[in-house]
């Protein structure tokens, strides 16, 4: 019994500390390298092998010119007027978008994004024709080519269709082969630049305290809410990749401004740790509005004059809930606040009046935000 007394004691205390441990972030999850970054490649390119499913050349004026320029590459000769009269249903014009992470060099793989841009009906089976990638510079980085996956299968006639998943998007897994690496250095002149995921004076001066601790001071100082600066020290000079491991694993406190995000079309709602209340009074009192209608008809007596007709009949109820007053102290934490809207019966809908009002009248310390 002792024994076991001791062991529920002992997991008490080590949830306590994973708990404490839990409230801070590491740096890798709050901030970025600056220099380390992705970049967005894109590119125009044909899928071919559709069974009859692709672009119909007559109205897709772009596929079918695409088409043309690459048999004329292939050595092809074709005729431009007869081409017109050619019906080709197993081509299809896509956009092909890629991410190229940093550092990738050149003979590595990626994944790339197909899409149709025509009147395809589906890219089932369909295979990728070399496609150049370029970077917002206008230069190729990577070239894409293979077979698509979908995912996905839409079949149909005239009066019928079956659709599953969405059969005009795709992926290539490793479709791309990367050619050229992309520019990019995360360490100049001795100095490394952090920028935070979400700009805050309190958290980038917590970084900065933290990482001085570790590496003495003056390694680090916050030039602004959303960027701190690192000094690399001398003994991480020619291994700034072990410098900046140490650096991503460390823990900090972060802070953020109290919001309060709601979203009236769905009905959500999202309250920040840090929002907190004056005291206030808070009543609120459904008020339905409920109509009836119904149709009555009206017949002549027999043998008299007249006709049958519709006499439409309205009834109109309104119901009107108690109100309930519910007084919120000054200074109340997140879960008191929620434990008092829920004790007057509020939906989510009447949630978010609630708060519209709370904060025109002056008693929400915290920002509002409306989606």
């Amino acid at each position: 019994m002792h024994n076991k007394l001791i062991t529920l004691l002992t997991f008490i205390l080590l949830s306590c500390l994973f708990c404490t441990s839990s409230q801070a972030a590491r740096i890798k999850d709050i901030a970025e390298l600056n220099g380390v970054r992705t970049n967005q490649l894109i590119g125009y390119g044909l899928i071919t092998g559709l069974a009859s499913t692709g672009d119909d050349l007559k109205k897709v004026l772009f596929t079918r010119q695409a088409l043309y320029n690459m048999l004329v590459r292939q050595g092809i000769t074709v005729n431009p007027e007869e081409f017109e009269k050619i019906k080709v249903k197993n081509v299809a014009a896509v956009m092909v978008n890629a991410v190229l992470p940093p550092f990738a060099k050149p003979g590595s793989t990626i994944d790339v994004q197909v899409s149709s841009i025509g009147d395809a009906q589906s890219l089932a089976g369909g295979n990728l024709l070399m496609t150049p990638l370029k970077g917002p510079d206008g230069k190729v980085y990577a070239v894409a080519q293979g077979p698509l996956t979908i995912g996905a299968f839409s079949f149909g006639g005239k009066s019928a269709k079956a659709q599953k998943n969405h059969p005009t998007v795709g992926r290539i897994s490793g479709g791309a082969i990367i050619e050229k690496a992309a520019p990019g250095k995360f360490a100049k002149d001795g100095k490394m630049q952090y920028s935070l995921r979400t700009a805050d004076f309190t958290t980038a001066n917590n970084m900065s305290n933290t990482i001085n601790e570790k590496y003495g001071a003056g390694t680090a100082y916050p030039i602004d809410s959303a960027t701190v600066e690192v000094i690399i020290p001398e003994p991480f000079i020619e291994n700034k990749v072990q410098f900046v491991a140490s650096i991503e694993r460390l823990r900090i406190d972060t802070d953020a401004n109290a919001r309060v995000v709601v979203n009236e079309r769905t009905g959500t709602i999202v309250m920040g740790k840090n929002v907190r209340l004056s005291t206030v009074a808070v009543s609120h009192g459904n008020l339905s509005l409920i109509i009836k209608e119904s149709l009555d008809v009206t017949q002549p007596n027999p043998l008299a004059f007249g006709r049958t007709v519709a006499a439409p009949q309205t009834e109109i109820d309104i119901i009107e809930d108690d109100g309930q007053l519910m007084v919120v102290e000054e200074g109340v934490s997140i879960g008191a606040v929620a434990d008092a809207l829920n004790a007057i019966g509020a939906t989510p809908r009447d949630l978010i009046a609630i708060f519209q009002a709370i904060k025109v009248a002056g008693a929400m310390h915290g920002e509002l935000i409306v989606l």
